[in-house]
């Protein structure tokens, strides 16, 4: 067996620039930035994106599951490809890759051809898992949990940043002579553009490891490529913590997209709201992924300072289990004041469970933290899914349902009844899920680790730590 010594990060030391460890959290979290903001870039431009191609209700809803479905593929093929070609080359070719669907987007005239281009651009969502992949191999155990969760909270940001970042670069596309309603194609073919060139500068200007790349280290023979320090993925897929972590990120991540993406129409529907100060509150409710995912990694790195990975565990199911809490109790809300704090509230906790749900995983198996990550991670898409077809169904039901019963009333009462049975059916909805939240926490104090598990975590003072990575 072949090893390397690798000198890890225990600070996370934002503005010491000639650490490569520092440098590789800056580049990786904008590249994630970058590749959310392409992700959910169409969102702001919905309401023209129906005018101009003639999409039904049932096509805007299938589009937006589309948008997440894809990257559960993405999420577990490239966690394998992290663990066998290191961090920077995923990163570069899925950059460069992924921006071809998020500039062809720009040109389509089909609702199919539009639901076709946000399948492939699901596919960024992917950038997530590299991204953890990458922080975990550059920071040492005491600080791996702060670092991966602020790397992901910041990056995060690009799906709130759109709702002000993309009629921006509209209004500045429109300054130049371009017709309004042609302003959202030209500014996701301006989004698109701009992840092509990060992947180019993610190639030249990131490396695998604290110690070089992938590519070299393998030259220089200090990649292991013995059988026995390989990990399959079969081997990955039969341990039970991987599955339970799968269930704790659709519980979290899952369920704020989810919730993200619907809260627009319900705080409208529920309190009478405008869609601008609607929209407001939902970008205050993504832009917390500033200190919210930061601080649950932080509290799991303490917690498993002081309580071994044990401490971890504990956190993340106390946590877990606020945020199903709060769900439940802002599902039942119908005045628009409590319900912001419990929104907030709901917020703050299920970011901080993702923050902890990845100060979790690094311990799970360090020579398949690829692998692991990419299976928790479509984890999260699976449970936007599933969360998505449920409040699509109940909404659906309901909907139909006032309609037959206001038949041949005014067009004003139907539509009042319409949208008073979609709040109701997306509350109930809300309550569902939260409900399932916390049985998902009850479950996640079911993970133990064994005895070497806990040796690694005991490593936390110090700089340099033997890892052996597979060569597949």
């Amino acid at each position: 067996m072949k090893a390397m010594t690798i000198k890890k990060s225990t600070k996370l030391e934002l503005l010491n620039f000639k650490e490569i460890p520092t440098q590789t959290f800056w580049i990786t979290s904008i590249a994630f930035f970058l590749c959310f903001f392409a992700w959910f870039g169409i969102v702001p431009f919905m309401p023209d994106v129906i005018r101009d191609l003639g999409l039904t209700p049932d096509q805007k809803w299938n589009s937006i599951i589309l948008a997440v479905s894809g990257t559960v593929f993405a999420r577990l093929l490239i966690g394998k490809l992290c663990d066998k070609y290191g961090p920077r080359l995923c990163y570069t070719w899925l950059l460069l890759l992924g921006a071809i669907p998020v500039i062809l987007i720009g040109f389509v005239q089909t609702p199919l051809q539009f639901m076709v281009c946000r399948l492939f651009i699901g596919f960024l969502g992917a950038s997530f898992v590299i991204t953890q992949v990458h922080t975990s191999l550059m920071f040492a155990p005491n600080i791996v949990g702060t670092a991966n969760a602020t790397s992901a909270g910041w990056g995060n940001l690009g799906g709130g940043a759109n709702r002000l970042g993309m009629p921006l670069i509209a209004a500045a596309v429109v300054s130049f002579g371009i017709a309004e309603t042609d302003a959202w194609r030209y500014s996701m073919i301006i989004a698109g553009v701009t992840c092509f060139i990060m992947g180019i500068v993610y190639y030249f200007f990131t490396q695998d490891t604290p110690k070089g790349n992938y590519k070299e280290l393998r030259k220089k023979g200090e990649l292991s490529s013995s059988k026995k320090d390989q990990i399959g993925f079969l081997e990955v897929l039969r341990d039970y913590r991987v599955w339970i972590l799968f269930l704790v990120y659709a519980a979290c991540f899952g369920i704020e997209l989810t919730v993200y993406g619907t809260m627009d129409d319900y705080l409208q529907n529920t309190f009478k709201i405008k869609r601008v100060t609607a929209g407001n509150i939902v970008l205050s409710f993504a832009l917390m992924n500033i200190f919210a995912r930061t601080l649950g990694g932080f509290l799991g790195d303490k917690f498993g300072k002081t309580y071994g990975l044990r401490g971890r565990i504990l956190f993340l199911a106390m946590i877990l289990s606020l945020e199903g809490i709060m769900l439940i109790t802002f599902s039942s809300i119908t005045i628009l004041s409590f319900g912001i704090i419990f929104l907030v509230a709901f917020s703050l906790t299920v970011q901080m469970a993702e923050g902890a749900t990845f100060s979790v995983v690094p311990f799970i198996n360090k020579k398949a933290i690829g692998t692991i990550s990419g299976i928790v991670g479509a984890g999260g898409n699976v449970g936007a899914f599933l969360a998505a077809m449920l409040l699509k169904s109940k909404s659906a039901i309901a909907e139909k349902s006032a309609i037959a019963a206001n038949y041949g009333l005014s067009d004003e009462v139907v539509k009042a009844a319409q949208t008073s049975a979609s709040a109701s059916a997306i509350s109930s909805g809300y309550l569902i899920i939260g409900i399932l939240i916390l049985i998902v926490a009850a479950i996640t104090l079911t993970i133990k680790f064994s005895m070497s598990d806990k040796e690694v975590s005991i490593e936390i003072n110090t700089a340099d730590e033997k890892l052996v990575f597979a060569d597949k």
